[in-house]
């Protein structure tokens, strides 16, 4: 079973790609310039709730569900709940 504290100790790993930029941006209708410090943020968050499953992290935090590839440490998009 895998700990969110993993995630958590490699928070600094944590980056995107120009596209999954733009996606994130328009998945959750973001107004700021940076996304990945935001996320960082939200996942750092005592609240946020950390789960694996499979090769993903997927961590759910105030209305949004952030999924975080597990070996790159890639933020590969964020949507709001439904």
């Amino acid at each position: 079973m895998y700990n969110k504290y993993e995630l958590l100790k490699n928070i600094d790993k944590i980056h995107t790609t120009e596209l999954g930029e733009i996606r994130i941006i328009k998945n959750i209708s973001l107004e700021i310039e940076d996304v990945v410090n935001w996320c960082k943020d939200k996942i750092c968050l005592q609240e946020a709730e950390i789960e694996r499953k499979g090769k993903n992290w997927y961590i759910s935090v105030d209305r949004y569900v952030i999924t975080v590839n597990a070996s790159s440490y890639t933020i590969i998009t964020a949507h709001k709940k439904k």
